[in-house]
């Protein structure tokens, strides 16, 4: 038990946040995954409210956002900076696109917000195993974050609106963001280990 126990440890890689700012005390890493979460829910934020305008719809950061959070920080830290920022949302913060409240989780959107949780989960776990560092890896990490956002939102969109629709409203127009977003996603990570590699150097 005591070998498979170490072999399961060894298999974890070190995430992209564990690297720039390490803490080895208990203390030091509720106090740094607190001001991560924070920052990340924040960030998070901002990414709902930004549009980019793109055919046929406009394209919010947040998919994206959310993509690069779950890989840089892991799956636990990750979950729990997506988790708080759905809280704030629940509350009536106004941290979505138009706004917050319990309204948003059992309308239209409430698919895709569960699929944040469901994809940050995935991914972070995937980045723990190294799928962060090289792209040929990296590609199908976030390729499968972004079928996880919509098969989660076009599920509960289907549940209201029927199947052939929620395809219609709620996969196709977002089909090209989504694209692009993959690609941003999948070019970040890798340059973000980079830079970690060349500061390490200096």
């Amino acid at each position: 038990m005591a070998h498979a126990g170490i072999a399961q440890d060894t298999f974890v890689s070190p995430t992209l946040v564990n690297s720039l700012w390490p803490a080895e005390e208990r203390a030091q890493r509720l106090g740094r995954d607190l001001v991560l979460a924070l920052l990340g829910a924040a960030i998070l934020t901002i990414s709902a409210k930004v549009q980019v305008p793109m055919l046929p719809v406009p394209m919010t950061l947040q998919t994206y956002v959310v993509m690069v959070i779950a890989m840089a920080y892991g799956w636990q830290l990750g979950l729990a900076t997506v988790g708080l920022y759905l809280v704030q949302g629940a509350i009536g913060l106004p941290v979505f696109a138009t706004g917050g409240g319990l309204a948003y989780f059992v309308g239209p959107t409430g698919g895709y917000l569960v699929g944040f949780l469901l994809a940050t989960l995935v991914m972070g776990w995937l980045a723990e195993r190294g799928w962060d560092r090289r792209l040929f890896l990296v590609v199908p990490a976030v390729a499968l974050g972004t079928a996880i956002f919509f098969i989660c939102g076009v599920a509960w969109l289907s549940v209201l609106i029927g199947v052939e629709r929620a395809v219609e409203a709620g996969l196709m127009p977002f089909l090209p963001g989504a694209a692009a977003k993959l690609v941003l996603a999948a070019a970040t990570i890798p340059a973000a280990w980079h830079f970690v590699k060349r500061f390490r150097e200096t």
